[in-house]
């Protein structure tokens, strides 16, 4: 289970790529990247086939990012996350974020093994402050569930 000092531990980081940003609006990748560039984030799009997302240069490749970042949000189809979190390991990237509905028990295994500290299973939208009403909702749901990290 994820520890809530993990997850703060990655909500410190400012520089965030973010794989799995879409051109369909309707994605979860375009809102966690909105949600998060509102938050004062600097956010970082990943999909090696848009050119921008949300306004911002979208890049192909975590290795592609100019000077590197300090995170990854991984927003992709389950069979795609463990290559993400390779491609992270490869760019020097330490804190992983795999959003619920990317989990692979493969790419899990392979953060564990190279010492890459990651959370997944969780929606960072229900812990960035401040969190939306329906993400404070769902956060409360988990509390009172026992599944919020503690």
């Amino acid at each position: 289970m994820t520890s809530k000092n993990l997850v703060e531990a990655f909500l410190i980081q400012k520089k965030i790529a973010i794989v799995g940003v879409s051109h369909n609006k309707a994605k979860f990748g375009n809102a966690i990247h909105s949600e998060l560039k509102k938050k004062g984030y600097q956010i970082f799009p990943v999909n090696p086939k848009l050119e921008v997302a949300e306004g911002d240069k979208c890049y192909p490749s975590l290795s592609s990012l100019p000077g590197g970042v300090d995170a990854v949000i991984i927003s992709v189809a389950p069979g795609k996350t463990k290559f993400v979190v390779e491609e992270a390991k490869n760019a020097g990237i330490k804190k992983i974020w795999i959003q619920r509905g990317s989990q692979s028990t493969d790419a899990a295994e392979f953060c564990k093994e190279n010492n890459i500290s990651f959370i997944s299973g969780e929606c960072i939208l229900m812990f960035s402050e401040p969190a939306m009403f329906i993400h404070r909702a769902h956060r409360w749901i988990h509390k009172i569930s026992g599944k919020l990290p503690a």
